[in-house]
């Protein structure tokens, strides 16, 4: 493959590596298959490797609005010369859940504004907009080594307020984020529990779900020595 591409030619890669058996396993996991060929993420990530960063391309890219190229963007953008602009309009065009959840992880954690994005996205009323704060949420408290832990527990606040929200999407992103913060250290999975307890008492099967599920698995989470 060669190192410079247009995104025609890559979008027509991807249609060459459709898997129709694929596609309808992506409708069977709740990712929608508008506008996707069922590429497999590994083979995503191979070609990510093999173009490099590029981050005009990956702009392009995006905006064919196909599911896979989508996916390929948050791969090979360069977090530095991502905007907030372009963060903001990304998270508009967000349709499915895998889709969310992979740009958070390959890119958007990698950004100097995440903390602040997170804050401004879960506010959002939009569904996937929301998830994509949440999403944010979990993959900073995951990739994130440096961050103290003021910075996560302000995040509690909001963890609580959303943990009410009964949009299925939604309320997955909430608890990935508050188990994903409890597993940072003893201190922050002490303070995770405590605040899953009092969302516990709260009057919503969102909220009591969010609860019981991390309560569940942080209780019993094994941190390495």
């Amino acid at each position: 493959m060669p190192t410079k591409q247009n995104n025609i030619q890559i979008i027509k890669k991807l249609k060459s590596l459709s898997d129709k058996k694929n596609l309808e396993g992506m409708k069977r996991f709740g990712i929608n298959p508008k506008n996707a060929f069922g590429v497999k993420i590994p083979l995503l990530r191979k070609m990510a490797k093999e173009i490099g960063k590029d981050h005009l391309l990956a702009l392009n890219l995006w905006s064919s609005g196909i599911h896979e190229a989508k996916i390929l963007a948050s791969m090979i953008a360069e977090a530095e010369k991502m905007t907030s602009e372009q963060m903001d309009k990304w998270i508009s065009n967000f349709d499915s859940w895998d889709v969310c959840d992979q740009t958070c992880l390959n890119l958007f954690n990698k950004i100097s504004s995440a903390f602040k994005k997170v804050i401004e996205w879960v506010k959002k009323e939009s569904e996937f907009e929301r998830r994509a704060g949440f999403a944010l949420m979990a993959c900073l408290a995951w990739r994130d080594k440096i961050s103290s832990d003021e910075k996560f527990l302000k995040f509690f606040s909001l963890i609580k307020k959303y943990s009410t929200d009964e949009r299925n999407y939604v309320k997955k992103a909430v608890n990935w984020a508050l188990r994903q913060i409890g597993k940072r250290n003893k201190n922050l999975c002490k303070k995770a529990i405590e605040l899953a307890k009092e969302i516990q008492k709260i009057d919503s099967k969102s909220a009591k779900w969010i609860a019981c599920d991390a309560i569940r698995e942080l209780t019993k989470y094994k941190f390495k020595k």
